[in-house]
């Protein structure tokens, strides 16, 4: 065989490994998205239930009652001179996933432009070893780092980067922090999503509800009324608690499922490539290979010929 032919072929068998390999884990991503994605939706259900419910004592209480508790979640409501910003990236821990973590880091410099944030007044909280490795590279300052967060987040996982986060707003480490995370809209869409995290603000609570609100402006709104037992502040400062738990381990949630469905369409994508680099070089080695028999032919009917 023609040494032309052999490299090829050579390539040929290479690239179908490869396809096998990409195939085989297009499949393992799609059974993570497909697990993840319960967990996801019906998180969802409960973290928006949390949300309506502060949003309507906010309404029917004066927020600033929750300043006045010692409580260290009460004080996220408390707004104070921003020296420092801190932003919290979600990332993954690995690549082969596309576009995912591009789009991410690209929306987090966008959001440090748009805010004028430079690495003397910014800090970072980075989850995944990608967003870790890029921000220190760049010289920027990274304060906390979480790697490792399981396929399915658990949320002991996610408790204790809360903690961690509440602890430092709470310590003046940072005054504001945002999130920045890839939203997962449908096995092929994803968009990166930018939240004002802390402090906690009744705009923020009132974002969705104004949303919807634009569908039903024609309809009379509805308020409640309260009675607290134990006092108003002490159940305002225990949701705000759980709302700042539900709000980071949904966006980690939303961002693991995000990844997994990225991962899937990458390796789609590379499969697909990989059958049509096959199919180009197949269709090159039978040209060659029916280019040498032509030649060999044309040789021995030549032969022949010769003597005769």
């Amino acid at each position: 065989m023609p040494a032309s032919l052999a490299a090829v072929k050579h390539k040929i068998e290479s690239t179908k490994s490869t396809r096998q390999i990409t195939s085989a884990m297009q499949m393992v991503s799609t059974a993570k998205l497909n697990q993840i994605q319960h967990h996801t939706q019906t998180y969802e259900v409960y973290a928006e239930k949390v949300k309506n419910m502060l949003s309507d004592l906010v309404k029917s209480h004066n927020a600033s009652a929750a300043s006045a508790s010692h409580d260290a979640y009460a004080a996220l409501f408390e707004k104070r001179p921003v020296k420092k910003t801190g932003i919290l990236v979600i990332t993954s821990d690995r690549g082969l996933v596309g576009s995912y973590n591009n789009n991410i880091i690209k929306q987090t410099l966008q959001l440090m432009k748009d805010k004028n944030l430079t690495a003397e007044n910014t800090v970072f909280l980075t989850v995944g070893k990608t967003g870790t490795e890029f921000f220190k590279k760049r010289g920027m300052n990274v304060v906390y780092q979480y790697s490792g967060i399981s396929d399915v987040p658990t949320f002991r996982e996610v408790h204790q980067i809360v903690k961690t986060a509440v602890q430092m707003y709470d310590d003046a480490v940072f005054d504001e922090m945002y999130l920045v995370y890839s939203h997962y809209v449908n096995r092929i869409t994803s968009r990166v999503r930018v939240h004002d995290v802390l402090p906690i603000t009744a705009e923020s609570l009132m974002d969705d509800e104004e949303n919807s609100a634009e569908s039903t402006k024609d309809e009379s709104p509805i308020t409640a009324e309260y009675e607290f037992e134990p006092s108003d502040t002490e159940i305002i400062a225990g949701l705000v608690s759980q709302y700042a738990e539900s709000l980071l381990y949904g966006a980690i949630l939303d961002a693991k499922t995000s990844e997994h469905s990225s991962s899937a369409n990458a390796m789609r994508s590379a499969t697909d490539n990989a059958d049509d680099i096959i199919s180009s070089l197949e269709l090159q080695y039978n040209r060659a290979r029916q280019a040498a028999i032509t030649t060999e032919i044309t040789e021995i009917t030549g032969g022949m010929t010769a003597q005769e």
